[in-house]
């Protein structure tokens, strides 16, 4: 099992949609991310004192080929479509890597 921990800025026009949309995930959109070996998701929001909301993501990922299946999930109409909902919402960081959408964290702690 591998953890993985991501960022993204949320716009604040659409703050209230997108914890709406979360409240009630597609579960067409639930089977694809567990059928793709993620465990354990989270998203959490939080104001800084910048002013500027962000969301967190934190997920475990139980399969032996993470790429085939991040690859499955994106060819998959509806997660394209839940994507499509979701994005608008969504600000990405302007340095996260290449082909991101949302910014990968380095993880430096973990107890278990």
């Amino acid at each position: 099992m591998k953890r993985y921990g991501s960022v993204i800025r949320i716009r604040l026009e659409k703050l209230d949609e997108y914890v709406q949309l979360h409240a009630a995930v597609w579960p067409g959109v639930l089977n694809k991310i567990h059928e793709c070996n993620i465990r354990n998701y989270s998203i959490y929001l939080r104001r800084l004192p910048d002013g500027v909301h962000y969301l967190f993501s934190y997920f475990e990922y139980v399969g032996d080929d993470f790429q085939g299946d991040m690859a499955r999930m994106a060819a998959d109409p509806l997660t394209q479509q839940w994507w499509e909902v979701c994005k608008p919402c969504q600000d990405p960081l302007s340095d996260r890597a290449e082909g991101e959408w949302w910014a990968t964290m380095e993880e430096v702690f973990h107890q278990d």
